[in-house]
């Protein structure tokens, strides 16, 4: 994965305003608590700007996030300035590549969300996430993702989608035009992001391609297999397996000696 987020990771929160940071840590939360309880210490692969990491620390964990892109990192930096003393001690951001990030610390928990392990398109950029993930780990210890879910990627389809934000100072246009690759189990996502600021007119014209993977529960399986054993797929935000209508799933994953 490469720096996909840098160029528009300043509109990055706006572009995510109406995402339920706070009901999706809970159900995460019940999650953990479920499975690991005794959990106190969680490495985020693929943090972003922290909004997930805040909602963690302010439940009483300890949260390492790990992001590749320098400007998510600043934003999540940013995002401690002015919270309590006692939440910013248990945070901190460091800037990784989370198929090769290392860290010789053990954590309770790996969690990887807002799709992270889709976009590990290869074979081995997939294998290497999970490995990341259990080297942080103790026999036992969880990793839980989300990632998008293969039978309902191919029952919907991705469609074109656009996006009409603004705030105080900007507005923003999102377009997403997907092109799929049914060979690859991928997804090609082209975005064009507009951006105006409301005084002086300007405008910025941003263009990406991020590359999806959507994952299915069998292959989950076999490409973790030397790491983790499964504890629990879900559907995102749900308590039964996903379906043709669940466009994301999430796997519990347990570690093995």
């Amino acid at each position: 994965m490469n720096h996909v987020f840098d160029t528009y990771a300043a509109y990055y929160d706006l572009l995510y305003k109406a995402k339920d940071y706070a009901a999706e840590a809970e159900y995460v939360e019940c999650l953990i608590r479920k499975h690991a309880p005794k959990a106190k210490y969680i490495l985020e692969l693929g943090c972003g700007t922290g909004a997930h990491a805040e909602h963690f620390a302010r439940m009483g964990y300890t949260v390492e996030g790990v992001d590749i892109s320098e400007s998510m990192l600043s934003c999540a930096k940013n995002r401690c300035t002015g919270l309590p003393d006692e939440l910013v001690r248990r945070l901190n951001f460091e800037q990784g590549d989370v198929r090769t990030y290392r860290k010789n610390t053990p954590f309770d928990v790996v969690l990887s969300l807002f799709h992270v392990f889709s976009y590990q398109v290869s074979n081995q950029d997939l294998a290497s996430t999970f490995e990341t993930a259990a080297a942080h780990l103790s026999v036992g210890g969880l990793l839980i993702f989300d990632y998008w879910y293969g039978p309902a990627v191919l029952t919907q389809c991705p469609d074109v989608r656009i996006k009409r934000l603004e705030d105080k100072k900007i507005k923003v246009l999102r377009i997403a035009e997907p092109v799929m690759y049914l060979n690859e189990n991928r997804v090609q996502v082209n975005y064009t992001v507009q951006v105006e600021k409301k005084t002086g007119g300007m405008l910025r014209e941003i263009h990406e391609s991020h590359d999806m993977r959507y994952l299915f529960l069998p292959e989950i399986e076999n490409v973790a297999r030397p790491w983790f054993k499964v504890n629990k797929h879900f559907a995102w935000m749900k308590k039964e397996l996903p379906g043709s209508d669940d466009w994301a799933g999430v796997s519990i994953l347990e570690r093995l000696p």
